[in-house]
């Protein structure tokens, strides 16, 4: 499954997922577009495909009132704070979870949601996402039958669990902003993808 349509060049999942966030986060067309090895019209060309037109020029607008700002009120004392590179390593988990105490849990919206700094992900060697229906899983099998119907993804908050799980044609990757999951989250709604699973929580988007 495939979270954008991009460019000539097939992108993964991750790298979408990167190119929107870094472009959120600040960066310049002309970096990513480096970075990627594509032209500043065709980044330009998918962030609008991602965002929406309204969306990407409400982006830029308030991208250049905000540096505006900063330039006539600059702070006392500033500084950059470099985002670390996504590493990739891949697995899936349903073990460690009991039903009995899943049964007085309801699904928290991601707005409420704090995850911690780091999770996993289970992605095949592609780096696509593997999505399931909630009903393969087991321990939410007490859930109403159009919850179970549901598509998700799993995280894992720790990587033995995750590594646990991964099988030879999968990877696990490592998400060190979990902030991506709120960036993206009209987008993996658009895909179909209406929860994410932790070990012992249920994330609705």
């Amino acid at each position: 499954m495939r979270l954008f349509n991009f460019l000539p060049k097939k992108l993964s999942d991750i790298q979408k997922l990167e190119i929107l966030e870094s472009f959120k986060e600040g960066s310049e067309i002309a970096q990513i577009a480096k970075k990627y090895n594509f032209s500043n019209a065709t980044i330009v060309r998918q962030l609008k495909k991602m965002m929406g037109d309204d969306g990407y020029d409400n982006f830029k607008k308030k991208n250049l009132s905000d540096n505006l700002n900063v330039l006539e009120n600059p702070p006392i004392t500033s500084s950059k704070v470099e985002s670390e590179n996504i590493f990739f390593e891949v697995i899936p988990l349903t073990e460690g979870v009991e039903l009995n105490s899943q049964k007085d849990l309801s699904s928290r919206p991601i707005k409420d949601f704090e995850f911690p700094n780091t999770v996993y992900m289970i992605v095949d060697k592609g780096i696509e996402l593997e999505t399931k229906l909630l009903k393969e899983y087991p321990e939410w099998q007490f859930l109403p039958k159009d919850d179970l119907n549901r598509k998700t993804i799993q995280v894992y908050f720790d990587l033995k669990n995750a590594k646990r799980d991964c099988n030879k044609e999968q990877k696990v990757i490592k998400v060190p902003n979990t902030d991506v999951f709120k960036i993206v989250s009209p987008i993996l709604l658009s895909r179909g993808i209406t929860r994410i699973i932790t070990e012992d929580q249920l994330i609705a988007l």
